[in-house]
């Protein structure tokens, strides 16, 4: 067992047919190998039962925490709100539609370190063409605009110490442009990236919304925001 002390974050838009399950398992991987830990499910303004049934899952385990958004805000807003709430010395963020396994933090656990941020990369990506052809053009887009250069830059799943959060907040972008922005910031107050292959599963149930005309932009007018931001810095 690691004596890593873990908050682990679970954003999650209309996520009802998927939530239970990754939380359960979340939980079952944790109690078995990490010396403390919690889970922070961020209800991003769903309009299912995503809600209900994480209230469920806390009533039964008090590890177990929901951070509620009346209305939808965005991915990156969703993040935001769980690394605000996390209290253990590690943050690990994954999404909540079932395309990760929690089982390969045993990839990235020994590798965590207070002055470096783990990043997976999706070994074998289980996407259509065109959603896998978007994030290269989105990675060679962050690449130029901010000299950036990931593998798999919006892969969700990643662990850092929660204090090189702390350090550099605020993040302000709010939509997928959250996830670069934080990377950059990072790189820049001197951290170090290791990245590391992880499994990917195609989605079971719900949609994607990554593609969708309005998150795409959101993330251009952030982009350019974020680009005036570090050059007045």
């Amino acid at each position: 067992m690691s004596k890593i002390s873990l908050s682990v974050i679970l954003p999650a838009h209309n996520e009802a047919e998927n939530i239970k399950a990754t939380v359960q398992s979340c939980v079952s991987y944790l109690q078995n190998n990490v010396s403390d830990y919690e889970v922070i499910v961020v209800n991003d303004g769903s309009s299912d039962d995503t809600k209900k049934i994480v209230e469920e899952l806390a009533s039964i385990n008090s590890k177990v925490i929901l951070v509620n958004h009346e209305v939808n805000k965005g991915y990156g807003s969703a993040l935001r709100s769980g690394f605000d709430e996390a209290k253990r010395d590690f943050i690990f963020f994954m999404d909540s539609d079932g395309q990760f396994d929690i089982q390969d933090l045993d990839r990235l656990i020994p590798l965590a370190g207070m002055d470096k941020v783990v990043i997976g990369y999706r070994e074998d990506r289980a996407d259509s063409f065109v959603r896998s052809l978007n994030a290269w053009m989105y990675g060679r887009y962050i690449y130029l605009m901010f000299g950036l250069n990931v593998k798999d830059m919006d892969c969700a799943f990643k662990i850092f110490p929660t204090k090189a959060y702390q350090n550099i907040r605020p993040i302000k972008s709010g939509g997928a442009l959250f996830t670069a922005e934080f990377l950059i910031k990072l790189k820049r107050t001197g951290f170090s990236f290791k990245e590391v292959p992880v499994r990917h599963f195609p989605r079971q149930f719900g949609t994607q919304s990554g593609a969708n005309l309005n998150v795409i932009l959101r993330m251009f007018r952030e982009s350019w925001k974020l680009r005036n931001e570090l050059r007045g810095s």
